[in-house]
């Protein structure tokens, strides 16, 4: 009996401490707060402690019989009573402190849950949260959730912030803030903190693969997320002489898709792209077995064919043409007799002002007819030649053989599509020093694969993130109809490859990039594919992209474009976050989205620096004024 009674006593204490005032006004989610007089304070004191008053961006208790609904306070102002009381002493006692909070969950069975049941009334009493409320309302995973720790809340540092690994991974997450906010060391650190909680479990080793598109290098570390022992780093290149020491891994279909051929060649819409489809689709030279007899054989058609023809216009100018593109796909053990033909066919082949063509001298009496020049005069030769068979000297046969034989037939012109193949060989050459064609993809046994394109040329970094994710995707969403696995695609710096806007582009190329991604990102989710974004610019972004994510983590961006786009998609802040986000510090950010019940102000946990990405800003004044330990003190360390 005394124990009940002492318990209603504390509870009546704590109820009278904790009691902030009532509710006045009620608009929609908009509740009107009147504040008692004596708890205008910025600090109360209960069992000995101090307590954190109410104020803007503080969280209070409305009480409507036993139901308990929650508010964020988004603003505060003042009125002054308009009748005179001669009870008041002083004249500020007339000033009311009126506290405007919007409303968006309610306690249910010592939980916090989203949404209002039911709204408050008119003098309904309002109340600080204590501290097993406070941690309720902060606990974002139900009791046996798996969760990771990522760092604390910025108003109050001793709460610590973790996030299921559930919610958080299976989802789509974005991650925005200007250059030097911390958002490269956000990412790293989400994914660090999985990797460490998950990486010993052995199915999520082998059922869960990660792959990050790194623009800048930054995430090449050694240990930077995971041990080098569960990850492959991809450090490409395409700079002379520096071709990559380890060249990505791209299916053969992969490197086929006429979209990726077309961007990558540079590829007219109207006459260039019909052309390399009709090239590329046809299959004669894709079986090893028979692959050097149909390539001399074909070269053989056109040869005869122009011959035939005899076309002053193509003259002997199309046959030097010819052999020129075919000296860099000719085997090594092949290319001095290429060479010897190469010569002989600059030497003795004319061709006379009516189109006949001829062996020899240019006397017209050492005409030799049109047909028999082959049989007579380099067949032989022809058919010992051997010509490069992988993959992508595959394709630039196919494409040459082709582009011969419909200008000897007539179905093409030489104009439009001969600069074609000038660029082809320059484009595919760069291709190969990032990539090899192979059976299977470059996931390999690894966990986490690191692609760093910091060496890539532009055309490069728009075209192999496209390729290596739509090949993920594609082959996913065949292999696990029953979601046993998950492929997670990072792509760091993401307005790089999902910007609306582009000078380098055609329009159909952009379109087909932007469909990709916003296929995977609204349909992903159902073949365990799941995209995470970092970037410093969301207004170059698709806003589509945007509003598909499902997580946030929001730093500081200054730009009001980008602002207004994250405004405009994002659902999960209020007003007063929004407002915030120019002065947010740098580490701090908002966590928004399915893993987080309410928007919370975060401070990041910082990684150890030998964990960093390597996004650090230099330090000039030691730059410039390179000072010794001894003479700097601690100075040098500020």
């Amino acid at each position: 009996m005394l124990a009940l009674k002492d318990n209603m006593e504390k509870t009546l204490v704590k109820e009278s401490i904790f009691i902030v005032g009532q509710v006045f006004s009620v608009e929609g989610r908009i509740v009107k707060i009147k504040v008692h007089k004596n708890k205008n304070a910025s600090h109360i004191v209960y069992q000995g402690r101090s307590v954190k008053n109410v104020s803007v961006g503080s969280f209070i208790k409305i009480m409507k019989g036993f139901v308990e609904i929650i508010g964020k306070v988004e603003g505060e102002f003042i009125t002054e009573e308009k009748t005179y009381n001669s009870e008041y002493k002083k004249d500020e006692a007339k000033i009311n402190r009126i506290l405007q909070v919007s409303l968006f969950g309610h306690f249910e069975d010592g939980d916090f849950k989203q949404g209002i049941k039911e709204m408050p009334l008119i003098d309904n009493e309002c109340y600080l949260l204590d501290r097993d409320e406070f941690d309720a309302l902060h606990r974002f995973f139900k009791k046996d959730d798996k969760t990771i720790k990522i760092g604390q809340l910025t108003e109050e540092p001793s709460q610590p912030i973790c996030l299921s690994i559930n919610k958080l991974f299976a989802s789509h997450i974005g991650i925005f803030g200007n250059t030097g906010s911390g958002k490269s060391n956000t990412v790293a650190r989400i994914f660090t903190e999985l990797f460490r909680e998950c990486g010993s479990q052995e199915e999520f080793k082998t059922k869960s693969k990660f792959v990050l598109i790194d623009f800048n290098g930054e995430y090449t570390r050694d240990d930077l997320i995971t041990t080098n022992n569960n990850k492959e780093i991809y450090d490409l290149s395409t700079k002379k002489g520096r071709d990559s020491r380890k060249k990505y891994k791209i299916t053969r279909e992969g490197i086929k898709r006429i979209e990726i051929l077309s961007v990558l060649l540079g590829a007219t819409e109207k006459t260039q792209t019909p052309f390399l489809d009709r090239a590329i689709s046809n299959d004669y030279l894709d079986d090893e077995r028979t692959f050097n007899s149909r390539v001399v054989s074909n070269l053989e058609n056109i040869l005869r064919g122009v011959f035939k023809k005899c076309d002053k216009a193509l003259g002997v100018g199309i046959v030097l043409e010819l052999f020129k593109d075919l000296t860099s796909l000719t085997r090594p053990e092949s290319l001095e007799a290429f060479n010897q033909l190469k010569e002989s066919i600059e030497t003795n082949l004319h061709c006379h002002s009516n189109g006949d063509y001829y062996w020899g001298t240019s006397a017209r009496e050492n005409y030799d007819n049109t047909t028999p020049i082959y049989d007579n005069r380099i067949k032989s030769e022809v058919e010992s030649l051997t010509f490069k068979s992988d993959e992508i000297n595959k394709l630039k046969l196919k494409i040459v053989l082709n582009y011969f034989f419909e200008i000897m037939k007539g179905f093409s012109n030489q104009e439009h599509i001969r600069p074609l193949i000038g660029r082809m060989f320059k484009k595919f050459n760069v291709l190969e020093r990032v990539v090899e064609i192979n059976d299977e993809d470059g996931l390999g046994d690894k966990n986490l694969i690191i692609v760093s394109l910091k060496n890539v040329n532009i055309e490069m970094k728009k075209v192999l993130p496209l390729i290596i994710c739509k090949q993920l995707y594609d082959e996913k969403k065949e292999q696990d109809e029953d979601l046993k696995s998950s492929l997670h695609l990072i792509i760091d710096e993401a307005h790089n490859i999902l910007s609306t806007v582009s000078q380098r582009e055609s329009e159909t190329w952009k379109d087909y990039r932007l469909e990709t991604f916003e296929e995977i990102i609204k349909e992903g989710r159902k073949f365990g594919t799941f995209l995470t974004i970092s970037s410093q610019r969301p207004f170059d972004i698709s806003p589509t992209i945007i509003s598909q994510l499902h997580n946030y983590f929001i730093h500081r961006l200054i730009n009001d474009h980008d602002i207004h786009a994250i405004e405009k998609t994002v659902a999960y802040l209020d007003k007063l976050s929004f407002q915030s986000i120019p002065i947010l510090s740098v580490g701090s950010c908002f966590v928004a989205g399915l893993a987080s019940d309410l928007p919370v102000k975060v401070d990041i946990d910082l990684l150890d620096i030998s964990q960093q990405p390597k996004s650090e800003t230099i330090n000039l004044r030691n730059a410039w004024f390179p000072v010794s330990l001894e003479s700097a003190g601690d100075d040098i360390f500020s």
